[in-house]
């Protein structure tokens, strides 16, 4: 006969290893979620446990989980997004670091699930999240791949929505008419919901670009993906407030910049381009100021009159052009403004010496100008970006492996249990 005495600790050990085994292995026979709902989240702690709730609620009998991608919020959202997904293992979450805006959020979360069928929506509450059987109905018929809710449909609405926030929402609409060609009433919606294997047709075409994610999957997808609206009415934000701003416009007029001649000509190239030239008006009022208005002398006003307008330059550049990965704290602005102010040093006096070198050879002086001013912006574009901005150059493209996995994301921690399960998405 074998007989064998176990310390107290081992049989401990023993015991919780059979916990941990019999838990995932239930874990293996839960139903995969048929439904990801994708919530892009930045200070949003007083609205995670309530849109979880009505979840819930609304989606009782189906197999659902909601991936939370939260933008490193500073009022303790990240906190309680750990605590719930520690409690329900249908609540997962995604910080980002470093990154910000919806558009991006939104196309990491979805490639941080698997389910068929993808939903994507506000964490303020203001979206009618009792809505999402009914269009999951609708893209299990079949007929379409896209189903929008729209706010300007005969049944729908916009709530107690101020005259001129409706107005621009009118214009962005009709501006995303123009460009999209459709029949579609509210193409600026931010919820949606979509077969995955259609937004799979798109996502490497997207421009990532500002807070419209629909509009840009409708202009990027090929073919056109078949689409069908259902009226809801936008709700009030109880909490929490609006990221809606001036920011947000200029991102807009971006993405249908972008989506018109972006391949042609990089949108951030000619946004830089621009700053230039509200630069150039700058340089020339400091100059005007200084030596015709207090009388500097020329040297010395038009020396003040470039740094001037390179400092400006930089701070337009850090806040518009490269927004999505901002400079911010002193040490870093200032090494930021340094390597700018150097690499247009170096740009001002390409500009110069091939613009002389074109007007001895007997070629026009426009002509001559203008390819110093064209060479200098190429230069200090490039330069920039690898000196200033170090880390603007965009991600590569998600590529699936053979088991449809994309590599180069972040890692997902879903923390169901005690032990966290980790995923590579």
């Amino acid at each position: 006969m074998f007989s064998a005495v176990f310390e107290p600790d081992a049989v401990k050990k023993i015991e919780m290893t059979l916990v941990l085994e019999d838990k995932r292995s239930g874990d293996a026979g839960a139903r995969a979620p048929v439904l990801s709902i994708v919530v892009p989240t930045f200070n949003e702690r007083d609205n995670v446990r309530e849109l979880v709730r009505r979840l819930d609620r609304c989606l009782d009998g189906f197999a659902w989980e909601v991936m939370f991608v939260d933008d490193d919020s500073p009022d303790g959202t990240l906190d309680v997004l750990h605590e719930l997904s520690r409690t329900d293992p249908r609540v997962r979450s995604l910080q980002r670091i470093g990154r910000r805006g919806l558009a991006s959020a939104v196309v990491e979360g979805i490639l941080a699930t698997s389910s068929p069928v993808v939903a994507v929506m506000d964490c303020d509450l203001q979206h009618d999240e009792a809505l999402l059987p009914d269009m999951l109905e609708e893209l299990r018929g079949g007929e379409c791949e896209l189903v929008v809710a729209s706010r300007y449909m005969a049944a729908g609405g916009v709530g107690d929505w101020a005259k001129s926030r409706l107005f621009f929402s009118r214009v962005a609409t009709t501006l995303a008419d123009m460009i999209l060609r459709s029949q579609l009433t509210d193409p600026m919606s931010g919820f949606f919901m979509i077969r995955r294997d259609a937004f799979d047709r798109a996502v490497r075409q997207l421009s990532n670009q500002g807070y419209k994610i629909l509009l840009d999957i409708l202009l990027s997808a090929q073919p056109r993906l078949r689409v069908r609206e259902i009226p809801y009415t936008f709700r009030q934000r109880l909490r929490g407030e609006s990221k809606l701003d001036s920011i947000a416009v200029l991102d807009y007029l971006a993405l249908l910049i972008d989506k018109v001649i972006g391949h042609i000509v990089p949108l951030r190239f000619m946004m830089f381009a621009c700053v230039g030239g509200v630069g150039l008006i700058v340089h020339m009022t400091a100059l005007a100021t200084l030596n015709r208005g207090i009388g500097i002398s020329f040297v010395v006003a038009d020396s003040c009159a470039a740094v001037i307008a390179m400092t400006f330059n930089f701070f337009l550049n850090n806040l518009l052009t490269y927004r999505d990965m901002r400079l911010r704290g002193f040490w870093p602005i200032l090494r930021g403004l340094l390597s700018f102010s150097a690499v247009c040093a170096i740009g001002a006096a390409a500009n110069v010496g091939i613009a002389v070198v074109l007007f001895q050879r007997d070629h026009a002086w426009w002509l001559a100008g203008a390819a110093g001013i064209f060479v200098s912006a190429i230069w200090n574009y490039t330069a920039t970006s690898i000196f200033t901005w170090r880390n603007v150059t965009k991600a590569p493209r998600p590529i699936p492996d053979d088991q449809g996995v994309y590599a180069g994301f972040p890692t997902v921690i879903s923390a169901a249990s005690p032990s966290a399960e980790v995923t590579r998405t």
